[in-house]
């Protein structure tokens, strides 16, 4: 079947590496024949895909003022490649690809939506797109993907069409996610973290949803009492020419404990010299951060945002969103462990990842939605 996805950029974020790794997945598969167009620019996960062979477009929008050329685009391409499946990621795709696809005359439209948060936190234009959606939802797509259960139940609350829903958590590929104990001894070494300090983590690029300054401060918090922690903060933009982020950190009173690497293609070993990490985010969808460091047979913390809590299950700490105070306590209940018992935790962590959430499942149930709607004749 030819699969058709349609998502506004491919630059690095969760449902672009979702997209990639779905794509990365039938690889070799000849049932599965997927090409992709980006309404905006073809980004850092475009290269990719096009250097695995996969056919990536762009349309170049910029403004809204783009979208009457952008929706003729689609419709052309769509009604050229005829697709078996023309899949959307996200509200602006979901809205120019599902008409475009309609007006193609194609009906096998599956929409995918991520977010967690509908009241706040977004644009003026993101709002008018999302009600658009949800008034749309009744009739253009067939099949609805939400990646987290507290996904569906939001956008239900606002009108989406729940019998076209499905949830589709995003899955994680563990041959990926290792890392090898001279991997991490060697770069802690070259932090300078010496051997008895323990290694309190973030990973995640600098935004106000990730809630940085949640982190910092819980951090001073933590550095107030234990001496021996370092804090090692993992990102895009996380490094000394954040000055807003160092005026945060030097806040604290503790800046020589706080490590900044910025962003890094070596996650998983970021990932395997933390002995805790925290996801401190004020929103989330399904926090594919938090699942890799799983993964990883990493003890976590995590805020209650999102499908956080679902994801961790018992396996970790789960607090309260945008609370400095009871992010510590977290991380302490964690700290108060022994190595032992902090590694067991750890293990539980990755067994929950392995039982739930790996990618090979998720891939099976976009498979099974793919099957199911070019099997039905009342759509």
């Amino acid at each position: 079947m030819k699969i058709l996805h349609v998502i506004v950029g491919l630059n690095v974020g969760g449902a672009e590496l979702m997209l990639k790794r779905l794509i990365e997945s039938h690889s070799g598969n000849t049932n599965y024949l997927h090409s992709v167009i980006s309404l905006t620019d073809v980004g850092k996960v475009g290269e990719q895909l096009q250097a695995l062979g996969v056919q990536v477009q762009a349309l170049g929008m910029r403004t809204s003022l783009d979208t009457p050329r952008v929706l003729w685009q689609l419709t052309r391409l769509i009604r050229a490649t005829q697709p078996s499946i023309v899949q959307s990621w996200m509200y602006h795709a979901d809205l120019l690809g599902g008409l475009a696809s309609r007006l193609a005359g194609n009906r096998h439209v599956v929409w995918g939506v991520r977010t967690t948060e509908v009241s706040s936190g977004c644009s003026r234009v993101t709002n008018v797109l999302r009600r658009l959606c949800a008034f749309l939802s009744h009739w253009v797509p067939h099949t609805i993907v939400c990646a987290a259960e507290e996904s569906r139940k939001v956008h239900v609350s606002i009108g989406y069409d729940s019998t076209r829903m499905e949830v589709v958590p995003n899955g994680f590929d563990m041959s990926r996610l290792v890392a090898t104990e001279r991997q991490r001894s060697g770069l802690r070494a070259q932090l300078g973290i010496q051997e008895k300090e323990i290694v309190i983590g973030s990973l995640g690029r600098f935004n106000p949803d990730k809630d940085h300054h949640n982190f910092v401060q819980s951090a001073g918090i933590l550095a107030e009492q234990y001496s021996a922690l370092r804090f090692l903060m993992v990102g895009r933009d996380l490094d000394s020419n954040n000055t807003l982020l160092a005026r945060w950190i030097n806040e604290t009173g503790h800046a020589d404990s706080f490590i900044l690497l910025g962003e890094r293609s070596d996650v998983p070993v970021c990932l395997s010299v933390m002995d805790v990490f925290c996801l401190h985010s004020r929103t989330e969808g399904f926090p594919n951060v938090l699942g890799e460091a799983m993964a990883m047979g990493v003890p976590s913390v995590t805020t209650d945002v999102g499908d956080a809590a679902f994801l961790l299950g018992d396996s970790g700490q789960v607090i309260r969103k945008e609370s400095p105070k009871d992010l510590a306590d977290g991380i302490l209940k964690l700290l108060l462990l022994n190595p032992k018992e902090r590694t067991m935790l750890g293990k539980k962590a990755k067994q929950r990842i392995l039982d739930h959430f790996t990618l090979s499942r998720a891939c099976d149930r976009f498979g099974a939605i793919y099957k199911n709607i070019l099997n039905r004749d009342d759509i």
